[in-house]
């Protein structure tokens, strides 16, 4: 597979990448919203951010593989879209009781910042890949 290939519009790719990142988005409900007691614990300080930052950085690089964008517009759209994702999951882990969650305000900063990680290492992708 050409790496620069990726990167491009016209990528041969996206079929599969939009694929993934629907299973990604799909995983990232099924991980956020399962009870409290079934998710396991760990030493890990700040573990729980950690994770939505990578869950989240994932998802945007993911649809941008999908969907490549490159101007401001469109990757400011998906860092809204990111950031709203991130909002509502928070927002229902706070109505869903039964599920043992907690709405946590620094859990959608994780997410935000997660995914424009995501744009950023997928610009600088495709910043080399035509380097």
């Amino acid at each position: 597979m050409q790496m620069k290939r990726i990167f491009t519009t016209d990528s041969p790719y996206t079929r599969q990448a939009r694929f993934m990142a629907i299973a990604w988005t799909l995983l990232i409900f099924i991980g956020c919203l399962m009870p409290a007691h079934e998710i396991p614990r760990v030493d890990v300080p700040l573990a729980d951010k950690w994770t939505h930052f990578l869950m989240f950085g994932i998802f945007s690089f993911l649809w941008l593989c999908a969907r490549p964008a490159y101007t401001f517009r469109s990757l400011l759209i998906l860092l809204l879209i990111t950031v709203f994702l991130g909002c509502l999951i928070e927002y229902l882990q706070g109505m869903l009781t039964f599920l043992g969650r907690s709405m946590e305000i620094m859990d959608a900063v994780a997410d935000a910042i997660g995914g424009l990680l995501g744009i950023v290492m997928f610009r600088l992708g495709a910043y080399f890949a035509r380097v």
